[in-house]
């Protein structure tokens, strides 16, 4: 366990950036969309949209229903769609297990329709998730349409979940891709986070994490948590975890606004505010406490500066002989001052 997580009392990290399935916030939007992607590949309706704005949480939700569905469907998660369709096709049969493939694109397809029947014949059921599927070529989505007629009379062999940013919904509005939007059986979208559910967002995490304080963050840090991130999970995960970072090098187990402040300033300008530091007392200060006097050390500084002044060469050499400690320039101080 890290040091700054024991300093507040935390098992775990709770604003980690990766999609775990574990800190899935179910608010009512979260909810519905899992409801349907649920109900959508359970019920074979082939294509299913699923879009949020950046950092809504639509990865973590994805991982989630295939976690749950995993005991009786096969699934191939792709999350680098910028790869043409012949890498999409063969990362997604490597994801599905198969591994006798062939070496053209008819093989491969005569493959993977061999997988489907066989894992329907089993009553299993197969799902392809692409994640930033805005990021999908016209000419991809296209081959991707054509993997839909993987079907038996009565129902589809092939689920597939186009997952991605507002700007896929421009992109399936595009004439080329007419067929593609018609197919499309359900749609589903996340929305940012309330103020309140922001508030309980961040609390649920921190109960996951292990905490015992679920009022680590104050009411005003939140709200200003809230408005920063506006509503965004992602946003609110990175400015959470920078305030612990700023609590922990304080020595600050409460965060409040202002260092919620602090933090904004970071991601706005990209460093933290200076703070004022205790003071280590310097050199002459230390040593001449251990001569136990105010007094004598004012009456030794002044000795030094007379012999500086009136034997400036004799006493480098005497310098250039000793250490430069006190105990040193002491030593100088009696050789001069005796003569």
């Amino acid at each position: 366990m890290s040091l700054n997580l024991a300093f507040f009392g935390l098992q775990q990290k709770p604003f980690n950036p990766t999609p775990d399935p574990r800190f899935l916030y179910p608010s009512p939007g979260h909810r519905e969309a899992l409801a349907q992607l649920l109900y959508g590949v359970q019920e074979h309706k082939g294509f299913i949209l699923l879009t949020g704005e950046i950092g809504t949480g639509k990865t973590t939700l994805l991982r989630t229903l295939l976690s749950r569905l995993e005991d009786n469907c096969a699934s191939a998660f792709i999350f680098d769609t910028t790869l043409p369709f012949e890498g999409l096709l063969e990362y997604m049969l490597e994801d599905l297990g198969v591994t006798k493939t062939g070496g053209t694109h008819v093989q491969r397809l005569i493959t993977l329709n061999n997988f489907l029947l066989e894992r329907r014949r089993a009553g299993q059921n197969t799902v392809l998730a692409l994640d930033e599927s805005q990021n999908l070529s016209l000419e991809a989505l296209e081959q991707i349409r054509l993997l839909s007629n993987f079907e038996t009379d009565r129902e589809k062999l092939l689920q597939i979940l186009l997952v991605g940013q507002p700007e896929l919904l421009d992109k399936l509005d595009r004439p080329e891709l007419r067929q593609l939007k018609q197919r499309i059986g359900l749609r589903c979208r996340i929305l940012p986070l309330a103020a309140d559910q922001t508030r309980d967002y961040v609390r649920m995490r921190l109960r996951i994490a292990g905490a015992t304080d679920l009022g680590l963050f104050s009411d005003a840090a939140i709200a200003r948590i809230a408005e920063y991130s506006r509503g965004i999970p992602r946003l609110i995960n990175t400015l959470c975890d920078h305030c612990l970072l700023i609590g922990y090098a304080d020595q600050i187990r409460h965060i409040d606004r202002k260092i919620v402040e602090e933090a904004v300033q970071y991601f706005e300008e990209g460093e933290r505010r200076p703070r004022m530091r205790r003071r280590r007392p310097s050199f002459w200060r230390r040593t001449l406490g251990r001569w136990g006097s105010r007094a004598a050390g004012i009456s030794l500084l002044g000795s030094a500066a007379a012999l500086t002044i009136a034997h400036g060469s004799a006493l480098r050499q005497v310098m250039d002989l000793s250490t430069t400690t006190l105990s040193g320039l002491a030593h100088a101080a009696g050789v001069f001052f005796g003569q």
